[in-house]
């Protein structure tokens, strides 16, 4: 089958390699779809995954995609958009479904994250993209991590986050996220997470 990965903020898609060899190797064709947050904005980027996933709908064939922190927010923007899509399933991992309260508190006190992130930070950040996001009409997993620090002093308090999203973030109404002991930045690396991937691209 074939499959599309999209990174998340600040990453490449050289951080879905090793998830790409994984699912290689369970038989699935992969292909990525690279941004950039500091030279493009949100609009353009979603453009040209419209066009990709138009790219993969003419070929009228499923299509397994995985989305890690914004690229599964953008990935669920864009889908309504491309109903000829046939979507096998959609796994996000570590993907706010609320305004990201980390994304505010880089922004407010970490003035560099401004100047990489841009749009995509103002994009995380605002509650109108989550109040615009339909709800799945595809075979849908939302996977959040919980090795996150909790504590008093910590940024989400004693909620089960990831580091840098709460599991609370990740909950899409009407689904529950599926729950892995793994860091935001790694969680594409668990081997549970990639089990759960392979698992739901083999469901017919």
């Amino acid at each position: 089958m074939q499959t599309l990965l999209v990174h998340g903020l600040g990453r490449t898609p050289l951080s879905l390699f090793g998830m790409a060899a994984f699912l290689r190797r369970s038989g699935h064709r992969t292909r990525f779809f690279g941004y950039s947050s500091t030279f493009e904005n949100v609009p353009r980027i979603m453009r040209r995954l419209v066009r990709v996933l138009r790219d993969l709908a003419a070929r009228d064939e499923p299509v397994g995609l995985v989305g890690h922190s914004l690229g599964g927010v953008f990935l669920r923007n864009v889908l309504p958009d491309v109903p000829s899509l046939r979507v096998h399933h959609l796994v996000t991992l570590g993907s706010p479904a609320a305004p990201s309260r980390f994304a505010r508190l880089a922004w407010d006190w970490f003035p560099p994250f401004r100047v990489f992130a841009r749009d995509c930070a103002r994009f995380l950040m605002s509650s109108d993209t989550y109040a615009a996001l339909p709800a799945p009409s595809y075979p849908f997993t939302a996977v959040a991590g919980t090795s996150g620090i909790r504590g008093r002093f910590a940024p989400f308090g004693n909620e089960p986050n990831d580091g840098l999203v709460s599991v609370e973030e990740a909950r899409v109404p009407g689904s529950e996220p599926v729950l892995v002991p793994a860091l935001h930045t790694f969680i594409m690396d668990a081997p549970a997470v990639r089990a759960l991937v392979a698992s739901a691209f083999a469901r017919g």
